[in-house]
């Protein structure tokens, strides 16, 4: 499907199974200066392999075939959380990168019609005329990783760097994980915080399609915290990160992001992406707490009618929050996947 504006930039929906497309588009993104590990096209088939929810890949070509700007979007159904065009799905960033914002904007509100997807949600990129805005809903925590350990250690702020110190002096080993033990970490972390589960298939698929690795912290062999990350130009991002019950009075998560900014650094990282966390939540404390400074994340949302609610802090969820807190884990894991794949 082609849309024309009327400048001399064309609008397509690129074929991510066409290996040599993909890799002309996977370039463009790695060589952005705003890219993030959502813009690229690996994010957008590991989320359709994952969770079944159809990749939609729009670009934007000069009249001489040159790329100008590209949009990832996941066309998102459930039928409890309703139908919406999403970039990017599963991700906490996305939104149109490079030029042609306007073309790219009105291309996937075009194809939003024609899907019968009454809204478009776009995380992140520029905004464009007639698009409402959100920027007080979440924050994004990043800084520079220092130039050692120690440094690291000494740029966390007091009160928090005592936790950490007595986190060190714990019976916690640190080292690679495995999608296993991560996923069984992770999955009884997010049924403490009474939220489904992603699929296993997402996690496994991100990790086959992204630069990618997992640090699991141990306690007497027992795995109780685990982080995995993600790579692109320099940054580290922990993204799918979490503790078992366990986790908290060994302060296993302070000993995890500290032994990950070390492995970062190892790796050629200068960057630490935190992430983003709900203005005023215990997330967002927490990330303060380690001396990352808040920065407002703008979120744009185009709708035909009332737009889809998939915030937990919603009162509307509020119920099902606590319900879910109190389900058995092997319940929770169950069912979890099959309503997590459509909140995307």
């Amino acid at each position: 499907m082609t849309f024309q504006s009327a400048t001399l930039i064309g609008i397509r929906e690129a074929d991510l199974r066409d290996r040599a497309d993909a890799a002309r588009l996977d370039a463009f993104v790695r060589a952005h200066p705003d890219a993030t590990p959502f813009h690229l096209p690996g994010w957008s088939r590991a989320v359709e392999t994952g969770c079944g929810q159809r990749a939609r890949y729009l670009v934007a070509e000069r009249a001489n075939g040159e790329i100008a700007g590209v949009l990832p979007l996941t066309e998102m159904r459930s039928p409890l959380f309703g139908r919406a065009l999403v970039s990017a799905g599963f991700g906490v960033g996305g939104g149109v990168l490079g030029d042609a914002v306007e073309e790219l904007a009105s291309g996937a509100w075009a194809l939003a019609a024609r899907l019968g997807c009454p809204s478009v949600e776009l995380r992140g990129g520029p905004g464009s005329a007639g698009w409402s805005n959100d920027d007080t809903t979440y924050c994004g925590f990043a800084r520079d990783l220092a130039a050692s350990d120690d440094a690291d250690l000494a740029a966390i702020p007091r009160k928090q760097r005592a936790e950490v110190r007595r986190a060190l002096g714990n019976e916690l080993e640190v080292g690679s994980g495995t999608l296993a033990d991560h996923y069984r970490v992770y999955a009884e972390s997010v049924r403490n915080l009474g939220t489904p589960v992603f699929p296993a298939a997402l996690f496994r698929a991100v990790a086959a399609e992204l630069d990618t690795d997992i640090l699991t912290v141990r306690h007497r062999g027992r795995p109780v915290a685990s982080v995995l990350s993600l790579y692109l130009d320099g940054t580290v991002y922990p993204y799918w990160g979490g503790g078992t019950a366990a986790a908290r009075a060994l302060r296993a998560n302070d000993r995890m992001y500290l032994a990950l900014m070390s492995h970062a650094r190892a790796r050629g990282c200068t960057r630490f992406d935190f992430g983003r966390s709900k203005a005023g939540t215990g997330a967002a404390a927490f990330k303060k707490n380690w001396g990352f400074a808040p920065v407002p994340l703008t979120y744009w949302r185009r709708s035909d009618g009332p737009p889809r609610t998939v915030n937990p802090l919603d009162p509307k969820y509020a119920l099902m929050v606590r319900t879910w807190r109190r389900l058995p884990l092997p319940v929770a894991n169950a069912l979890g996947p099959w309503l997590s794949r459509g909140l995307g």
